[in-house]
């Protein structure tokens, strides 16, 4: 198991994370974390650190987490599933 996975308790984000990861994501949920948690705790994840961030890849979604405070910076459709929306 990763620190990541091991730690994963810890994680959070701002405020203006939430609006920003429901934003690019188009999902409306009241619990932004539990919902991203899930997505992260897929066995499908793919979980790779990058300098100072966590970067989690599942179900053509990316989360950015910083690996220091597991905030929840932002997530992002990724390109694949943006094309499949146009």
């Amino acid at each position: 198991m990763n620190d990541f996975i091991e730690n994963i308790h810890k994680l959070h984000t701002t405020e203006m994370g939430k609006v920003r990861i429901q934003r690019n994501l188009s999902i409306d949920t009241d619990d932004i974390v539990l919902w991203c948690k899930a997505k992260i705790l897929n066995e499908s994840a793919e979980i790779e650190r990058k300098g100072k961030n966590w970067y989690v890849t599942i179900n053509h979604y990316i989360f950015t987490i910083n690996a220091h405070s597991y905030t929840i910076i932002t997530a992002h459709k990724t390109k694949n599933e943006k094309r499949d929306t146009i």
